[in-house]
């Protein structure tokens, strides 16, 4: 039985030099970074130059670069405050969002009883941008708009420009959980009218726990975590030096390698693509994701073919025969709801049948493509 990581979208693989960065800081710059001592000041230091580094990656000021526990917190703390203090009253969103703002935007509504629209997909999980400027033109109210870049399920990428010029042009703040596409596009913020972002260090080889909000310049944006004074008063609460140290360090590696990793992973998804039409009969792609100018480069959501009583076996059968991936469809949970995302996009009779999300990094081959094959194909004709 071989091992086959081919889940990066739920979570990387650490790069080495990044375990380095992150030990070295843990054994040697320990003090606390609000002390006014030499050590609190070297441990200040990996903090300060991390969000300038961070930032000049992006194009924007390194004060716009709010450091968090993650995507989840940053996206709590633009969707909340922007409710809270900017007056925010319609929210535009879609069904096919990450839980992290779905929920947080399903629990402001209940708390508030804010005006929430959300705005259809098609079949290929793009959003309906025509609808999106209709429902703009006639929002009375102040509007903020959350769509992400990149799906976390489906890989479909967001036309983050079109979407960043209509809410200027009709005055609505712009949100966008870029979780999935920071560290793996070469995304200016400068160049886009987008007023808050979210990322997570742990999707681009970097340490769980740590990520940032970019938060736009007298934005007006408040803290939803109090304490002490950190991160420009945004979040109290004495930073993971090491873990931002170690983001900093995955980012810089990132950059510096992305025009390679990305063309090997691109070669590499789409063998994946011409491994699964040859040996899997009646295989289906979810959203159209083997197109790589429609979707991500490092994710494909499959539909397999087989029968439904024998779907909720499927992701059990990888799991023992070492292949980490992840369900996309109700019938391998259990769960009678499944993917909220396929739900959206999916026929009746696809949300029947196993639905698999593979993602990759560059520290996948071709071989472990090849022993997915086998696999799938073993278990299909004894299924079928």
């Amino acid at each position: 039985m071989q091992k086959v990581y081919f889940d990066s979208a739920a979570t990387t693989q650490l790069r080495p030099e990044v375990v380095d960065k992150m030990a070295k800081v843990l054994m040697e710059d320990y003090g606390n970074p609000s002390s006014s001592h030499g050590f609190g000041r070297s441990a200040k230091n990996h903090i300060e130059q991390a969000r300038k580094n961070i930032a000049k990656y992006l194009g924007v000021k390194a004060s716009e670069i709010i450091f968090t526990s993650g995507g989840t917190e940053a996206d709590n703390l633009v969707i909340n405050s922007a409710v809270r203090d900017l007056q925010v009253k319609h929210i535009i969103t879609t069904k096919i969002e990450h839980h992290a703002v779905l929920h947080t935007i399903q629990e402001i509504q209940s708390q508030t009883g804010i005006k929430v629209t959300y705005i259809p997909v098609n079949e290929d999980g793009s959003i309906d941008y025509e609808k999106l400027e209709q429902v703009l033109t006639n929002s009375e109210e102040k509007t903020l708009v959350s769509l992400m870049h990149v799906n976390n399920e489906i890989g479909v990428i967001l036309d983050i420009e079109r979407v960043g010029n209509l809410c200027k042009q009709h005055g609505a703040l712009f949100h966008s959980d870029m979780v999935q596409s920071i560290g793996h596009f070469d995304v200016k913020l400068n160049e886009i009218h987008v007023d808050f972002t979210a990322a997570s260090a742990h999707k681009f080889h970097g340490p769980k726990g740590v990520g940032f909000a970019y938060i736009r310049k007298n934005s007006g944006l408040k803290p939803l975590i109090f304490g002490g004074e950190q991160e420009r008063g945004y979040r109290g609460g004495t930073e993971g030096v090491h873990n931002i140290a170690g983001m900093d360090e995955a980012l810089r590696l990132t950059y510096e390698n992305l025009v390679d990793e990305k063309q090997y992973i691109v070669n590499l998804k789409n063998y994946f693509v011409e491994q699964l039409k040859e040996h899997i009969a009646g295989i289906k792609f979810n959203a159209n994701c083997c197109d790589v100018s429609h979707t991500t480069y490092s994710l494909l959501n499959v539909c397999i073919p087989v029968p439904k009583e024998k779907a909720g076996i499927l992701l059990f059968q990888l799991d023992i025969e070492g292949i980490a991936c992840s369900k996309g469809s109700a019938c391998q949970s259990g769960s009678s709801k499944g993917s909220h995302v396929l739900t959206e996009i999916l026929s009746e009779e696809d949300l029947e049948k196993p639905s698999v999300r593979f993602s990759f990094s560059k520290y996948n081959t071709k071989e472990e493509v090849d022993y997915v094959i086998s696999v799938l194909q073993k278990f299909i004709s004894v299924t079928v």
